[in-house]
């Protein structure tokens, strides 16, 4: 398999969870600046979006969008409780909160990212996660991570998107359980991995 990646973007989230698996993949760069790979592969020829994250399966077969993604991955390994079977209430819940990860706050943090927009725009934006962080923050009262005690996919998309906050200057000291549940995805020695690949430590 191969992972197409960008150093930090949300591409680290099946990052991590490649190497919660322990499957043998090949990380791949595809910056998104600039969308050539290191061999000067034009990477719109590989992925006509020109994001990341994108799995290519042996076969040639090849995954776009993080949620999707890693709960591919996660069931090649169900001994390892990535996710829940399929079909149960659990799996559902699951896709509640990649979802939930993925329109709520991933998406409001595109504005603070693209200098062309209006500064209204943007406080907009911060509104919205502030919103967004403390309900999170009330969700993960009394849990280490967002399914219970284990972790499980949306916790390493959460982790990716919510260390952003750093970067854009937002405030997060007043989300202490997602405070929490970062430090504790964030000292995982698979996440370590993936963060030293990536050269975020």
């Amino acid at each position: 398999m191969k992972l197409y990646y960008s150093p930090g973007a949300c591409s680290l989230s099946p990052h991590i969870v490649l190497r919660e698996a322990g499957l043998a993949f090949e990380p791949v760069m595809a910056p998104t600046k600039t969308h050539k790979l290191q061999d000067g592969t034009d990477y719109y020829t590989i992925n006509p979006l020109g994001y990341v994250p994108m799995l290519e399966l042996d076969d040639g077969t090849r995954l776009r969008e993080g949620p999707a993604i890693v709960q591919y991955i996660a069931d090649q390994v169900p001994l390892r409780n990535l996710a829940p079977a399929n079909g149960t209430l659990p799996r559902y819940r699951l896709q509640e909160w990649l979802t939930f990860i993925g329109t709520e706050l991933h998406k409001n943090f595109g504005p603070l990212f693209n200098t062309a927009m209006p500064e209204e725009a943007k406080t907009m934006a911060r509104e919205k996660l502030a919103n967004r962080f403390t309900f999170v923050n009330k969700e993960l009262e009394g849990k280490d991570y967002l399914m219970g005690d284990h972790f499980t996919v949306p916790d390493a998309y959460l982790y990716t998107v919510t260390r952003w906050a750093k970067a854009m200057a937002l405030d997060t000291s007043g989300y202490p359980n997602l405070m929490a549940h970062n430090a504790r995805v964030e000292a995982r020695p698979a996440v370590q991995e993936a963060l030293r690949h990536e050269k975020l430590l």
